[in-house]
């Protein structure tokens, strides 16, 4: 394992949802009708670089990583034909971007990463798992829920909402809790009681997002949950939400908990959802941070820079990218803070 040297702050991995942030972009910016000097649409792709840009200016990282969708194959999909099924059908400039994307962020330096068979949150989640162990902290930028799983003391989450990069909340343990009344590392089991309806994931059936937050905030994980269910009819789970109803004022909900989690189906709804929201933490990054110049590291070439973002023909977002991108990390400059 790499610690960081005392002499100097924790580096910092930013890791980028690359699709989440251009399918924002593309709905946010279709009508500027921006496109670059081949003609071809942009304004996505413009969206996301801005975006990216006044992240990288804000917290100065040390290496950038994307993380892409293969667009090919899907693993999950393979498991579960009907993941993701009604959501509408994408526009063909966003399509052409997506799969242009790639390309131009190689061309820039930056790394990215296209896992076969996965998704960007794959990717993300990796990224935190490489992060906490070489010693360096992570901040994944995404507009997705998913990542909030992989939220710890070494890796918050920058969700880009409405409002741009300065609106968006900065995700730590402490603000997750304070908004979902869930510890990070309940998440994904919060995640899989509720469901998603975005990837079309039915949760389990009367568990929604109070009850489960109640649920794990009273009673602990899940596998403390079924443990209960399977050994005691789920009595302790009962009693526990109950004296807690008392403890409250609020209203007695612990045979109905158990009686919908041992309801046909339930603890298998939950389990499938686990599995199929739960992120590939192992893909190989290709980070060498030892290694200077290579794809990923903080600062990139100028000449390079001027070349790649000036060909979609917006001179202040060129501009923009030399001065930040060409930019030491802040981790560089002894003694200095984050």
């Amino acid at each position: 394992m790499t610690v960081p040297a005392p002499d100097r702050p924790r580096r910092l991995l930013v890791v980028v949802d690359a699709p989440s942030l251009l399918h924002r972009s593309h709905h946010a910016r279709a009508h500027t009708g921006t496109t670059d000097r081949a003609g071809r649409p942009a304004w996505a792709l413009h969206g996301m670089l801005g975006q990216i840009l006044e992240v990288i200016d804000g917290f100065a990282p040390d290496a950038v990583v994307f993380g892409l969708d293969d667009r090919r194959a899907s693993e999950r999909a393979d498991l579960y034909p009907a993941y993701k099924a009604g959501r509408a059908e994408k526009d063909p400039a966003l399509v052409e971007q997506l799969d242009r994307a790639g390309a131009m962020l190689d061309a820039l330096g930056l790394a990215t990463l296209t896992p076969p068979g996965l998704e960007a949150d794959d990717v993300s989640a990796s990224a935190a798992t490489w992060a906490g162990a070489h010693g360096w902290d992570c901040v994944i930028v995404t507009s997705d829920r998913d990542a909030f799983a992989h939220i710890s003391d070494h890796t918050r989450v920058l969700r880009l909402i409405n409002g741009g990069v300065s609106a968006s909340p900065l995700l730590t343990p402490a603000r997750l809790v304070a908004m979902y009344g869930v510890p990070a590392e309940h998440y994904l089991e919060f995640a899989a009681l509720r469901g998603d309806a975005s990837d079309n994931l039915p949760g389990v059936s009367g568990i929604g997002e109070k009850t489960a937050a109640t649920l794990l905030t009273q009673v602990g994980s899940m596998r403390t949950v079924w443990a209960d269910v399977d050994r005691n009819e789920g009595r302790g789970v009962a009693s526990t939400l109950d004296s807690w109803a008392t403890e409250t004022g609020a209203r007695r909900i612990g045979r109905t908990v158990v009686r919908r989690l041992t309801a046909d189906g339930a603890r298998e709804r939950y389990d499938f959802n686990v599995r199929i929201m739960s992120g590939r933490d192992d893909l190989d990054l290709g980070l060498t941070p030892d290694v200077p110049g290579t794809p990923g590291l903080l600062p990139l070439d100028a000449h390079r820079i001027a070349t790649v973002v000036g060909f979609l023909g917006v001179e202040a977002t060129t501009s923009l990218a030399i001065r930040v991108l060409s930019t030491d990390p802040a981790s560089a400059a002894s003694g200095s803070d984050r």
